[in-house]
């Protein structure tokens, strides 16, 4: 199993995993939370819809659930479930589109421009600290290389055939054999 994968692709997963934890800090999910109006609470599904409307209404300026999903990587009926969660939760608005009366247009409310704010402001702090001793080259280099790496994550989309693919590379030969050996036998209660 992935034997013959560079080392240093290891390590790049196992650090992509411990990124995620930018995004859900306990502390910062419990601040927005205390500063949320009349207590509504905030998920991180939430926080990621706030981004993807405040970043879609950036690069396009018309801001649709189908924009949400392809920024987000999610199928259109999920984006729609995180989109209504987080209009209830009053961080995005839905009006008709000014392109297209058919289609619903998304916006931040005034709370979720606060709450993206807020989130930006700690990361970015956050960040800061973590790397506050490494040189100006080292985050720039850094900087360059994240954003590179990012950019090919996102460019890349991988169909039902090629993940069957890469997660029957993933299996243990010894797994894969045991799956579809004749011969192995397996135990059946009462003894039959």
């Amino acid at each position: 199993m992935g034997t013959d994968i560079d080392p240093s692709v290891a390590e790049i997963e196992q650090a992509a995993f411990q990124l995620r934890r930018l995004w859900v800090k306990p502390q910062l999910l419990r601040r927005l939370r205390e500063s949320c109006e009349n207590g509504r609470g905030i998920q991180l599904s939430n926080l990621m819809v706030i981004y993807a409307v405040a970043r879609q209404g950036e690069e396009r300026g018309d801001v649709t659930v189908g924009a949400v999903a392809e920024l987000l990587d999610v199928d259109p009926s999920t984006a729609s479930r995180l989109v209504g969660h987080a209009i209830d939760a009053g961080f995005v608005s839905r009006r008709a589109s000014p392109v297209d009366a058919r289609r619903a247009h998304l916006q931040l409310t005034d709370a979720g421009c606060r709450i993206k704010l807020m989130a930006d402001e700690f990361r970015r702090h956050f960040i800061g600290r973590l790397v506050a001793d490494w040189t100006p080259d080292e985050r720039s280099e850094f900087a360059r290389l994240l954003r590179r790496f990012s950019d090919a994550a996102a460019g890349v989309s991988i169909d039902e055939e090629e993940a069957g693919r890469l997660l029957e590379a993933a299996t243990p030969a010894a797994d894969r054999s045991h799956e579809t050996s004749p011969e192995v036998t397996r135990h059946r209660p009462n003894g039959s």
